[in-house]
């Protein structure tokens, strides 16, 4: 991590507490729901079931979580940050298929996350109907919600210094109650021995389907890969010790209660089933703020994602904010208020956590996958032995392949839900990625060396009008010798653009998370200054404010002169003027695409509504911006040419 890395890096007690706050709270809230969704949807309730349920559970956290997570995966880290976008930003090599992987897995985590608040928050809340029937769950669910998302835009700085100390609660209480009934009946550790997990999936009826619930307890990964950047690879790894430790305590406690009450289970929820009577409305509460804060850290997780996939150009330019001085905090107002429209619906629509169990965990199993084969894929780029690649990549795609299998028995109940929201996500990404890729195929580069003279003549002929004492272009070349043929054409041909200094804005967006630098290079010195800003992908896209930061630098520099040219306002010190061109450009009806690029480059420019301008994202100011729309040129296939005739 560098000096802008955004989180804790160093071990301390202070940064084990926060990661709890931050990286735990989806996996440290399964509790709520795992034992009552397992015995909820088995044929019968036995000791092969509850030995067998808990043997799945430990293995699944440990090969699942502890082993592909927490000890491989947060390696491949780039520059400190972790997630899929992360982890496709590390992949040098990027073809089609790991774009499309990638979109794939990010969807499908996003879509996901929309049903965690919904269930973690309608678990906790319906533990109060123990202590009164009657309680109207869905309505103060609802409340609860919408004053959870309402107050995103206001930041939770003050909040997040709150969650780790609160976790660690609920992390104690679980292990507290968990050992409660551990110490009346320890002989239900047993189920650690793989082969009640091999007999329960053997003989129990309709064991692999229930594959699915046992799923839920391990739902939580793929955002704490997501949340590396925040807390660093060394306080999640030790922290997670003690999070495990107390997950599984509570787990085979509730396994213990249940041994004892066989035959009286019913539809009861295990994890409240084992807390005392006296703490039922103090634990009720505790489990509503470990809910609460699970739900802040995937909505803040949402946000990350998206601002993300902006940066790395997979999704389309919207509107970001930063809410607090706490550095990697953002709020989207858009997808804010679509995933509190989402939850709300999901609560509304199945009612109770149970029916929300039933879709829960199907896509994330998908998004598992993709981090799976783009993380093999990674590593053998690595020249990581072949071998060892191969068994690591059959032994967890085995694992979640079953996993998959069990959760695709949860379409028709629910899983249909996560799965349309992740296509629709899946959509604006690839109609916006490879529109980008169809569009820049048409971009024509030229060397402007042979052009120097005319910039210079045109800035001296006083027979055309001056537009501006400064005239400003985003140039997409990579290159110092080359700019966009439509550039020049702007300048030269299409209305004669007289100014004293053309600059050239360009932006390379890095596949490190924070790098933040520029360069310059005077071309023709005072006439011709081309700017290359170097942003990682955390960071936010104000070229505008750069570009005042590096005038002052050149200015102290005595590189440039920040006052007005015109005499009557050069005594007076008057700033001089500036003047931004942005070009959009435009598909003409002229040329005809193959069917297939037509329909992604329809499919862009739909998308393209949804987002906010060029010159909105790289923070223009709108009054110094004149907009020209330049054609994408096809070289058409002509077939004949039109003849002449007296």
């Amino acid at each position: 991590m560098n000096k802008h890395t955004r989180g804790i890096s160093k071990v301390t007690f202070t940064g084990l507490i926060v990661t709890m706050g931050i990286v735990f709270g989806d996996i440290g809230t399964s509790p709520l729901y795992v034992m009552s969704a397992i015995i909820s949807n088995a044929s019968a309730i036995n000791e092969t079931l509850i030995y067998g349920a808990l043997s799945c559970i430990f293995w699944t956290l440990t090969m699942q979580t502890t082993i592909k997570y927490v000890i491989i995966t947060l390696r491949a880290d780039n520059h400190g940050e972790g997630g899929i976008f992360a982890l496709f930003a590390l992949i040098k090599r990027k073809n089609n298929w790991v774009a499309i992987a990638t979109m794939v897995g990010g969807s499908t985590l996003l879509a996901d996350g929309i049903i965690t608040p919904a269930i973690t928050v309608t678990s906790s809340i319906e533990g109060l109907k123990l202590i009164n029937p009657d309680i109207p769950v869905v309505p103060l669910v609802l409340s609860i919600l919408l004053v959870l998302f309402f107050f995103q835009q206001f930041g939770t700085g003050f909040m997040g210094k709150a969650f780790g100390p609160l976790m660690l609660i609920w992390f104690s209480m679980l292990a507290a109650l968990g050992m409660r009934y551990l110490m009346i009946d320890p002989h239900v550790l047993a189920a650690i021995n793989p082969i009640y997990a091999f007999r329960f999936l053997s003989i129990y009826p309709g064991a692999i389907i229930l594959l699915g619930a046992v799923f839920l307890a391990t739902t939580g990964a793929e955002a704490l890969y997501s949340d590396l950047g925040h807390c660093g690879i060394k306080n999640i790894r030790i922290s997670w010790i003690f999070v495990k430790a107390a997950l599984l305590i509570n787990y085979f406690g509730q396994g213990s209660y249940m041994l004892a009450h066989i035959d009286t289970l019913g539809d009861s929820n295990p994890f409240y089933a084992i807390m005392p009577h006296w703490f039922l409305f103090p634990g009720i509460i505790i489990a509503t703020i470990a809910a609460i804060i699970a739900s802040q850290a995937l909505i803040s997780g949402s946000y990350t994602l998206i601002s993300e996939a902006v940066s790395l150009n997979i999704w389309p330019k919207i509107r970001i904010a930063y809410p607090t001085n706490v550095m990697g905090q953002v709020y989207i107002p858009f997808v804010n208020w679509f995933l509190w429209l989402a939850c709300s619906f999901v609560v509304i629509y199945f009612g109770e956590s149970s029916s929300m169990e039933a879709a829960y965990g199907l896509s994330i199993t998908i998004t598992m996958i993709m981090t799976t084969s783009l993380l093999s894929y990674h590593l053998w780029k690595r020249k990581l032995n072949l071998l060892l690649v191969i068994v690591m990549m059959s032994v967890f795609l085995t694992i979640e392949g079953t996993f998959l299998y069990a959760n695709l028995h949860k379409f028709a109940n629910g899983g249909w839900l996560t799965i349309v929201l992740g296509l629709l996500f899946f959509t604006v990404m690839y109609g916006w990625y490879f529109g980008r890729k169809i569009k820049n195929q048409y971009i024509t580069f030229v060397n402007y060396r042979k052009n120097l003279g005319i910039f210079k003549d045109l800035s001296e002929d006083s027979s055309v009008a001056k537009i501006a004492t400064n005239l400003v272009y985003m140039t997409k070349a990579n290159k110092i010798d080359q700019i966009e043929s439509k550039i020049l054409y702007s300048i030269f041909n299409k209305h004669p653009k007289r100014a004293n200094t053309y600059w050239l804005l360009h932006v390379e967006n890095l596949e490190t998370p924070n790098t933040f630098e520029y360069k310059v290079h005077h071309i023709v010195p005072g006439v011709l200054i081309k700017i290359d800003f170097r942003l990682g992908f955390k960071i936010e896209r104000k070229v505008n404010r750069y570009f005042r930061q590096v005038l002052e630098d050149l200015e102290k520099n005595s590189e440039i002169s920040m006052v007005s040219q015109y005499e009557s306002l050069k005594k007076h010190a008057i700033p001089a003027d500036f003047l931004f061109v942005n070009l959009d450009r435009v598909l003409t009806i002229d040329y005809k695409l193959p069917p297939m690029e037509s329909f992604i480059m329809k499919l862009h420019n739909f998308i393209r509504r949804l987002g906010i301008t060029d010159v909105k994202a790289l923070g223009l100011e709108s009054s110094n911006v004149i907009d020209e729309k330049v054609p994408i040129i096809i070289t058409p296939d002509v077939k004949a040419r039109i003849q002449r005739v007296d």
